[in-house]
């Protein structure tokens, strides 16, 4: 995992609701995921919501959460819920690849 210097590292797993499918969601996120050097996935959910896990230092993905809440132009974000679950949920991205967007569940 990439690390800031003296930052705790910290996983999110959450469930992303609202107009969040059909606006380049994924895409989107996976950019500003990287952006950051974060790890994880996101993917759609046949619900209708995103889920995402994002896992980097305590501060950085809390930066990431809040652009969550804005979306990519077209979204319109009505919660980011936390769905629990940990580090193990990493072993779900593609190998080699530091943020994957994975198929729809």
């Amino acid at each position: 995992m990439n690390e800031d210097a003296g930052s705790d590292m910290v996983v999110r797993h959450v469930l992303i609701r609202g107009r969040v499918q059909g606006v380049g969601f994924r895409y989107w996120t996976e950019q500003q995921a990287l952006m950051r050097g974060l790890e994880g996935f996101v993917r759609n959910r046949r619900d209708g919501s995103v889920e995402a896990l994002f896992c980097g230092s305590t501060k950085t993905v809390a930066k990431i959460l809040d652009v969550c809440r804005q979306g990519p132009s077209g979204s319109l974000v009505t919660s980011v819920e936390d769905a629990g679950g940990g580090l193990e949920l990493l072993a779900q991205r593609r190998p080699g690849e530091l943020f994957s967007v994975l198929s729809t569940v």
